[in-house]
């Protein structure tokens, strides 16, 4: 989860309409299974929003490389403050993400710009997993996965 594959997350308003945003990395914290996934906050406004709301959060991990995909959800997400080493951890995240993408065809200036985010405006959000699902395309996308196995 915390290498370069791709991160998107979800949550939804009050009335069901979806919100959504690229996630910039994440952070497991060991012992405590808490996931915090970081974002750009202009980007992430209707999830943030979303998220203070309901504590719904879903998170899609896919590798683009295979398309093998993972959905991890929860429901007491929160907005959290930066730790210690996220900065780092969101630098080396775009870095892995760059190499995931360049060979297939992507540029560097592309992905960067994709990924473009100053430092002053990351926020995160963090949840305990609760739930898990494939999610690669095919016959088992939507199975359940169990967690901590």
């Amino acid at each position: 989860m915390t290498s370069g594959i791709s991160m998107n997350a979800g949550s939804g308003s009050s009335d069901g309409t979806p919100s959504q945003c690229r996630a910039l990395g994440c952070r497991v914290d060991p012992g405590t299974d808490l996931v915090s996934v970081f974002f750009a906050e202009h980007q992430a406004a209707d999830l943030l929003r979303d998220v203070a709301r309901s504590g719904k959060l879903a998170v899609v991990f896919s590798d683009p490389p295979t398309h093998r995909t993972v959905q991890v959800k929860g429901s007491d997400a929160r907005r959290v403050p930066l730790a210690e080493g996220d900065l780092a951890r969101v630098a080396a995240y775009r870095t892995a993400f760059l190499q995931c993408l360049l060979p297939l065809g992507f540029t560097e200036p592309m992905v960067r710009t994709f990924l473009d985010c100053p430092d002053s405006s990351l926020v995160a959000l963090a949840f305990t997993p609760e739930a898990a699902f494939n999610q690669t395309p095919g016959a088992q996308a939507g199975s359940p996965l169990v967690l901590g196995v």
